[in-house]
């Protein structure tokens, strides 16, 4: 069963309940005359997403799936078989070591999810996670720092399990 952080919008939604309420703050008057805000909670799990920047309700609902499919991405680990390639998702979008993904990207979350179930399987040791994926360490690390909280996640297992900290780009 894929990732929930994988599933087509269709598919994750069903598994969802949306809210709509209004939000205070910048926006002018429109903003808290209608409920543009957008608040979206997968059941299964209870993770949520909010989005309410937009003023326009659309855009807050496209918005807060995304997130929805972050908090999702870091919130929930499966297993691997290391044995097998990865997803068909995964290599699509590498190549010859390289991984070219946008934090904007639909793709974005499933693609993280999956960066960090091989983590997780390597025991946080980024070069044997890598080796799996078929990617550079470089890389993977460059993936887990495009998400602040992955890199957190990171580095507080590899902290837990007495390993040393690692440094970001620009450290």
């Amino acid at each position: 069963m894929p990732h929930p952080a994988a599933l087509p919008e269709s598919e994750l939604l069903a598994a969802c309940e949306l809210t709509r309420t209004r939000r205070g703050g910048p926006g002018g008057q429109h903003r808290n005359k209608v409920e543009t805000a957008v608040v979206i909670t997968h059941l299964p799990t209870g993770v949520s997403a909010e989005a309410n920047e937009r003023r326009s309700q659309a855009e807050n609902r496209k918005v807060a799936i995304q997130r929805l499919r972050v908090h999702l991405a870091l919130a929930i680990r499966d297993s691997v078989d290391t044995s097998q390639t990865p997803s068909d998702l995964w290599r699509h979008y590498t190549s010859r070591g390289k991984l070219a993904v946008s934090s904007t990207n639909s793709d974005f979350p499933a693609v993280l999810a999956e960066a960090m179930d091989y983590l997780a399987e390597a025991k946080f040791e980024p070069s044997a996670a890598a080796q799996w994926l078929g990617v550079s360490s470089s890389q993977l690390l460059k993936l887990l720092q495009m998400e602040p909280a992955a890199w957190t996640w990171l580095q507080e297992n590899r902290r837990r399990l007495g390993l040393r900290t690692l440094f970001s780009r620009g450290s």
